[in-house]
Order: structure tokens, then sequence, then C-alpha cells
């Protein structure tokens, strides 16, 4: 089940439902499983419940860390640097988000290269750096492409594209 309804044309982050994602985060309370904790995290982030979620993010790097693959670290590693980027740390999420990206790039794990740079692009996004995040997006989108990822997938990026060039526009105009 998606709890992604759409993505906010401004500010590029998820459209949920509020309720949908605390009663999903009733039902995983007490799992203590890497993939329970990783959406705990996502759903403690989306609902801005930014302290909580910066807590489970750190287990869940621990726990990656000690018991799972390199992929799992590479997943907990950028969804901890979301919740830094939800709470204002651009810089430290930018730098998270760069060394998971490359490392995965190395590796030949496209998918999860191109997770950590469409959130590095919304980073930036945020950041007000609409250049950086529009070259991170164009990225993202050219590894979605190669990795035969699905059409919502392939639109977000769309839209963080259509975004970022709007932005750029707007913030060369007003100088």
């Amino acid at each position: 089940m998606s709890f992604i309804k759409g993505h906010d044309p401004e500010t590029l982050r998820e459209i949920v439902d509020p309720r949908q994602c605390e009663k999903r985060l009733d039902e995983i309370a007490g799992q203590r499983s890497l993939p329970d904790l990783l959406e705990r995290v996502w759903l403690l982030k989306v609902l801005g419940r930014l302290d909580e979620a910066l807590d489970v993010a750190e287990h869940a790097v621990r726990q990656a860390r000690m018991a799972g693959t390199r992929r799992d670290l590479l997943r907990a590693r950028i969804l901890h640097a979301t919740v830094l980027q939800f709470r204002g740390a651009h810089a430290a999420a930018i730098a998270e988000m760069t060394t998971c990206g490359e490392e995965a790039e190395g590796q030949g794990w496209v998918g999860i290269a191109a997770f950590a740079y469409q959130h590095r692009g919304k980073t930036h996004y945020d950041a007000g750096d609409y250049v950086s995040a529009r070259g991170d997006f164009k990225r993202t989108l050219f590894l979605r492409q190669e990795a035969g990822a699905d059409d919502d997938q392939l639109q977000s990026t769309l839209l963080a594209i259509d975004a970022a060039e709007r932005r750029r526009a707007e913030a060369s105009v007003a100088v």
C-alpha cells in the first residue's frame, strides 16, 4: 500500500493522509526489523515528528551497520539524511547523500543511487540552490530510466525537474 498520494509542486514533499500514516505507525510500533524501523522513520518524518524520526533513523543506521547488508546500510543512511534535510541541516544531508549515491553507483546499485540523488536534489531545492537541484533531478531521471523505474517514480522526478527550472527562472527574474 502506498501512503503517497502525490507530491506538492512547490515544496516537492510527499502528500500523505496523516490518519492513514498514524494508523500504520501504530501497527508497526513494536516491530524491531530493519524494514519496519525504516518505515517508522519515513512515517514520523512525513508526519513532522522530526525528533522521533531522527532517533529512530540513528537506531536504524546502527542496526543496518551491525546486522544488515551494504545496501541496507545505504538505504538507512539516505533516509537518515532526509530527516536531516527536513530539520534544515542541508549541508550535512547533502554530504551524506553524496557519499551514499557515489557508493551505490560504484557498486552498480542504480536504484539506490537514484534514491540518493533524488533526495539530494530535494535538499538543494530546499536550500534554494535550484541549479544543483535540477542537475540532481536530471541525473536521477537518467538512472531511473536505466533501472526501469515505474511511471510514478519517473513522474515525481519530472515534476521535480520542472519545479527546479521554474524556481531558477523566478530567482533570475527577481535579481
